[in-house]
């Protein structure tokens, strides 16, 4: 996946892009360090592409509601640890 550049038209949406981009390079370069820590090196995209696949359902029958996840695919897991997030259960109910 490549990215195309972005042209931007006006200054307020040169000065937004500006103002997301700092915090996002930061949180960036924080998971790299925390992966870096944990000993793990991987890519980007996998990265990305693994997090983007794990999604939440709720399943509602006769009045019971339930979280379920989807499978933690490739890298996922260690992600979630590295950064010291406990992975959701994969089913849980809710109230």
């Amino acid at each position: 996946m490549s990215s195309s550049p972005i042209y931007h038209q006006r200054d307020e949406n040169i000065r937004g892009h500006v103002f997301l981009s700092f915090p996002s390079l930061l949180l960036r370069k924080e998971l790299d360090r925390r992966l870096d820590e944990a000993g793990f090196r991987f890519e980007w995209a996998d990265i990305k592409r693994h997090l983007e696949a794990l999604e939440k359902m709720v399943l509602e029958d006769d009045g019971k509601s339930l979280a379920v996840r989807t499978e933690c695919l490739g890298t996922c897991r260690k992600v979630f640890r590295a950064i010291g997030v406990a992975m959701p259960p994969t089913i849980r109910e809710l109230r």
